[in-house]
Order: C-alpha cells, then sequence, then structure tokens
C-alpha cells in the first residue's frame, strides 16, 4: 500500500524519492532516520553565512531566505547577469525604499522578514494601490510604475528584489539608505 522506505518514484518526479506525501530528491531523508525538519536544518546549517557579495554572470546557488535574513545593507547586489540582477534589502523600522519608478524594469520583490506597506500608481502623486505584506509575500512592479515600500514593524524588513534587466551597478554595496541616495545622486 505504501511504498517502500528509500524506493525511487519513477513517476512525475523521476529520481526522487515519496515517504509521507512528501517527494524528495534525497534518499537520506527517512533511510537514515532523517526528518523532513532535519534534513533542512543540516542543508541551512552548510549554506548559512554566505559571503555576501556579487557573484557576477557566473553560474551560482544560494539558499536566498538564509541570503536575505543573513544581509544587514540596505542595499546589496548579490548577482548581476546580462539581463537580470539579485539584490538584497534590509529596511530598518519606519524605513522605506524611497518612491521611484523604473521606466524599462520590471521588479519582482518578496518579503523574508517583516511587515510592511506596499504603494504603486501611475504618477508620483497617483498611489492608487496600497497593500499591507509581511513574511512570505511576493510584489511584482511593472516597469514605469511608480512605487515605494514602506517598514511599519518593529524590527527590520528583510527582503530580495529581482530586476529585469539589470538596474543597479554590479557589487553595488549600500550600508545605509543614504549611502544609496548619495550613490544616486552622483551617477545623475
Amino acid at each position: 500500500m505504501y511504498p517502500r522506505l528509500y524506493e525511487p518514484y519513477g513517476g512525475v518526479y523521476p529520481n526522487y524519492y515519496f515517504w509521507s506525501g512528501y517527494y524528495y530528491s534525497d534518499p537520506r531523508l527517512y533511510y537514515y532516520g532523517y526528518s523532513h525538519d532535519s534534513w533542512h536544518q543540516e542543508q541551512n546549517e552548510e549554506t548559512r553565512n554566505i559571503t555576501l557579495q556579487d557573484y557576477g554572470d557566473k553560474p551560482f546557488v544560494v539558499d536566498i531566505e538564509d541570503a536575505a535574513e543573513q544581509n544587514r545593507n540596505y542595499r546589496l547586489t548579490l548577482w548581476t547577469g546580462s539581463h537580470l540582477q539579485v539584490t538584497l534589502m534590509s529596511l530598518m523600522p519606519g524605513e522605506d525604499i524611497g518612491l521611484e519608478a523604473h521606466p524599462n524594469v520590471d521588479q519582482f520583490l518578496r518579503i523574508q522578514e517583516g511587515r510592511g506597506l506596499v504603494q504603486m500608481g501611475n504618477a508620483q502623486n497617483n498611489l492608487y494601490f496600497e497593500q499591507q505584506v509581511g513574511n512570505d509575500y511576493a510584489i511584482m512592479v511593472p516597469a514605469g510604475m511608480w512605487h515605494n515600500l514602506t517598514n511599519t514593524g518593529n524590527k527590520p524588513l528583510k527582503l530580495y528584489s529581482i530586476y529585469a534587466p539589470v538596474e543597479h551597478p554590479f557589487g553595488t554595496v549600500h550600508e545605509t539608505k543614504q549611502a544609496a541616495q548619495a550613490a544616486e545622486a552622483s551617477h545623475t
């Protein structure tokens, strides 16, 4: 009735193992007494505390949630390719990203930890869209849309953002919002 322990599942997920309602790519999970949570904890220990830097256009794999939680910078580019960029951000309580629009860039933001208010609209003075957001929320910002995200919680708001195409120079690290604003002012 149930698949044997360590039995390959050859259906929809070839090279995966089925046990207790989950499909796993690693057969150690229950074969060696691992539980789902202990396996993830071990995997997280192996990838936790990576060096936060821009890994450029090289192949790269990261636990993005751990990287976002580890980040203490206002903004840091984690990966910059030819057509896409991943950044990490940490907003202090009451801080916001600042009202902005990217004319030719679509943007995806995901909240890892914290609470905030996202606002969007077709003009600086017409932010007709407002939504409270929290852990695990995803925000899609179309190119040309004015938007802002404000930390409404009492701890840092941790998030990661994907830009397509690239928005910031390779290797960008802004420790604070003030540093980001100074860098942007010097580029205009």
